[in-house]
């Protein structure tokens, strides 16, 4: 077996490049150059990790494969030590798009361009186990100050057979395209069963191109019974709600959720896990071209200031002056829901290098970061 090729030596990794590599670990399940890595824990204890827009070669080079595809990895170092190492795919022996529909087409919905994930989550309810991905429907990629999103809808795809074959609840939520730009239903993170034994999930707007301009950082919260969801009693929920100057948790009849934070910077893609006895966010701020994190105790107590991690230059803006951790291009930042702790958090960062056309779409391994 072909060993992988990190870019990085050191102790923990650096912005290691996962694929679009010549002789990688995803090269050798047909993946050249592809974006996001969403990773989940599966039913067996082994890991996926969702693509996006993939490509059979590196760079632009070869064949469109699709979006969403998976690849798996039988098991994570914690530490970081050494970089994920893909095993398997889905399907086996080359990896496929996942999702049975048509790109730049009408599938029922309206226009589609792609299908954008968001997030994977795995849960086993009465001994049965299913697999869930949140995805965006793009229905036109929008331009640099533009007020209205650009997506379709969203949905929540499911396999009842660990990934071999998916099909939609039938519950979607309208997008810009149907009436509803910005709204927070279109961007999904699952934060993961809680102690208390309910299924936490964060949303916000879509904002996949970085460029809409209504964003403002906006994240809400709900919470689901795990049987509800995984039946797709989708309507079935608690928001999280400010209402007569307090905040509490109501039927989804009741009220909408509130934002958990005023206006602040866009935000691209966004992830939540619950990391050891903390809740950790992390987002692509694409005002300050960085991936930054904040915590909380519980999903619904008070999140702490962002930390950032990496940024995408360190000459600007000047608080990124001599910021050693540095990706040109980046967007994304995954949590890994494997992550060893506070102390040794592992992010998943995509780059797309448009402006030079090279390295279109790449991910890469981030550990050894503390929140």
């Amino acid at each position: 077996m072909e060993e992988p090729m990190p870019r990085s030596v050191a102790s923990v990794q650096s912005g290691t490049y996962l694929v679009d590599n010549v002789r990688d670990s995803a090269s050798r399940f047909g993946m050249g150059s592809s974006d996001l890595g969403i990773p989940y824990l599966r039913y067996d204890g082994t890991w996926g990790y969702v693509f996006g827009d993939t490509f059979r070669g590196q760079g632009a080079a070869g064949e469109y494969a699709g979006c969403p595809l998976m690849l798996y990895q039988a098991e994570f170092d914690r530490s970081g030590s050494t970089p994920i190492f893909f095993t398997a795919s889905q399907p086996p022996e080359k990896c496929a798009e996942l999702f049975d529909y048509q790109h730049h087409a009408d599938n029922g919905f309206g226009h589609e361009v792609t299908r954008i994930p968001n997030d994977a989550i795995t849960l086993t309810v009465g001994g049965r186990s299913r697999i869930f991905i949140q995805y965006t429907s793009v229905h036109r990629w929008i331009k640099a100050g533009s007020t209205t999103d650009g997506s379709l809808m969203s949905g929540i795809a499911y396999s009842d057979d660990n990934g071999a074959t998916w099909r939609d609840f039938d519950r979607h939520w309208p997008g810009d395209a149907q009436g509803s730009s910005g709204s927070l239903e279109m961007m999904w993170s699952f934060a993961g069963v809680d102690p208390d034994g309910l299924l936490y999930v964060f949303s916000k707007a879509w904002n996949g191109s970085h460029f809409y301009r209504g964003d403002r950082g906006q994240i809400q919260v709900f919470r689901y019974k795990p049987v509800d969801f995984f039946n797709g009693r989708l309507d079935a929920r608690e928001h999280w709600a400010y209402l007569n100057g307090s905040w509490r948790w109501v039927p989804a009849a009741e009220a909408r959720p509130s934002s958990l934070f005023g206006p602040q910077n866009h935000i691209g893609e966004f992830s939540v896990k619950r990391i050891g006895d903390l809740y950790v966010m992390s987002y692509f701020d694409v005002s300050d071209g960085s991936i930054r994190t904040r915590t909380a105790p519980r999903p619904d107590q008070v999140w702490t200031a962002p930390k950032t991690q990496v940024v995408a230059n360190a000459w600007w803006p000047p608080s990124h002056w001599f910021f050693g951790r540095t990706q040109p291009y980046l967007y994304g930042g995954y949590i890994h829901p494997g992550s060893e702790g506070p102390t040794n958090l592992t992010l998943l960062i995509s780059a797309w290098d448009g402006q030079l056309g090279h390295r279109p779409y790449t991910v890469t391994q981030w550990s050894g970061l503390s929140i």
